[in-house]
């Protein structure tokens, strides 16, 4: 019977001792990525007590794709991405998001020989403009500026502009607007705040001429069976290492303040605009 025991002993060690991987939405340059999940997962692996893994993707689908498939047990979604993959994941529930994330925000810029300003709704002069979102995934850099676009003129985009482009990446989509190779873009309020600040951004040659009301946006989301994976538990012990976060430099690397609890219906919002617009059936 002790032997027994042991044996059960061991193999409950080895079901539990595997790697936790998580994955991230390539929303910014590689660079900044590697930086902020790096140190991410060194903290979480200190928290869990257990090797933490982070695994970059080329694509938002492919965050999906990762998640759907076991391959990444959390990620950090964008809200439509997130909304994507809790529909394909059963039980998946968004743990956390930042404490900037329920009011989240998307600019729309435009190169400065357009001599559009800034307004308190999306100027007349982006007709017949060339345009570019970021990925089409995208819920800042695509979803609701595309919602807010034919909103206000009642068309598609690509009944409003000359040209649609779709950059991959919010910091690529400043750099493309900001070099004239497109007239206008939608980005992430985050990403131009944070590149400004370094000194990325020539506001001499791009800036913003319209800011989009609130929404919820980005999120960690677990698939529903960590617990069968890791152990009874998991999920809480891995929301509250999350909660508790209070490093400020892997916080400044995300950009957040900190993070709160999140659940499914934080996110009903996005679903909604997504359905309108055809982007979730």
């Amino acid at each position: 019977m002790k032997k027994i025991t042991l044996a059960l002993l061991a193999t409950a060690t080895l079901v539990f001792a595997k790697t936790f991987t998580f994955t991230a939405i390539p929303d910014q340059d590689e660079t900044q990525l590697k930086e902020r999940f790096s140190k991410f997962a060194t903290y979480l692996s200190g928290e869990l007590d257990m090797d933490v893994k982070f695994i970059p993707v080329k694509s938002y689908s492919a965050s999906i794709a990762a998640f759907r498939n076991n391959q990444v047990q959390l990620a950090w979604f964008g809200g439509l991405s997130g909304v994507k993959a809790r529909l394909i994941v059963p039980n998946s529930v968004a743990i956390a998001q930042g404490v900037e994330d329920p009011v989240f925000k998307s600019y729309i810029i435009a190169n400065t020989s357009t001599k559009l300003e800034k307004s308190d709704v999306i100027p007349d002069g982006v007709l017949g403009t060339n345009f570019t979102f970021g990925s089409k995934g995208s819920t800042s850099g695509r979803l609701m500026p595309e919602y807010y676009i034919r909103k206000t003129f009642e068309k598609s985009p690509n009944a409003v502009f000359n040209k649609v482009g779709f950059s991959g990446n919010h910091s690529k989509t400043i750099a493309l607007v900001q070099s004239g190779a497109y007239q206008v873009g939608a980005v992430n309020f985050k990403v131009w705040d944070r590149e400004l600040k370094e000194g990325k951004i020539d506001t001499s040659k791009v800036k913003i001429i319209y800011t989009t009301p609130s929404y919820p946006d980005y999120n960690f989301s677990a698939r529903g069976d960590l617990d069968e994976q890791f152990g009874k538990g998991f999920t809480v012990k891995l929301t509250n290492a999350i909660l508790n976060l209070k490093d400020k430099e892997i916080l400044n690397a995300f950009p957040r303040s900190g993070f709160i609890k999140a659940t499914n219906a934080d996110f009903q919002p996005v679903l909604d605009v997504a359905r309108e617009i055809g982007l979730v059936d």
